[in-house]
C-alpha cells in the first residue's frame, strides 16, 4: 500500500530538521576560534605535566649546552 504524500511530507521535514541540526553541531565543532583555543588549552595541560616539563628541561638543557660548546670551538 503506498504512502499517502503527507506522511512523505513529514519524513522530509524530519530529514530536514535533522541535517540543520548536524550542520549547526558541525559548524560550531569546526569553529576556527574554538579549534585554536582548545588546541591551546589541551598543549598548555600537557606542558603542566611535570614529566613533561622535565623532559623539556632537559632537552633546553643539551641543545644549551651544544650552542655553548659551537661558541667556544
Amino acid at each position: 500500500m503506498p504512502r499517502d504524500t503527507e506522511a512523505i511530507e513529514r519524513d522530509i521535514e524530519n530529514a530536514r530538521n535533522q541535517l540543520a541540526q548536524t550542520l549547526d553541531v558541525l559548524a560550531v565543532r569546526t569553529n576556527p576560534k574554538r579549534l585554536v583555543e582548545s588546541t591551546k588549552q589541551g598543549v598548555l595541560a600537557k606542558l603542566n605535566e611535570p614529566a613533561v616539563r622535565a623532559a623539556l628541561i632537559g632537552a633546553g638543557a643539551i641543545v644549551g649546552l651544544l650552542v655553548v660548546r659551537k661558541l667556544f670551538r
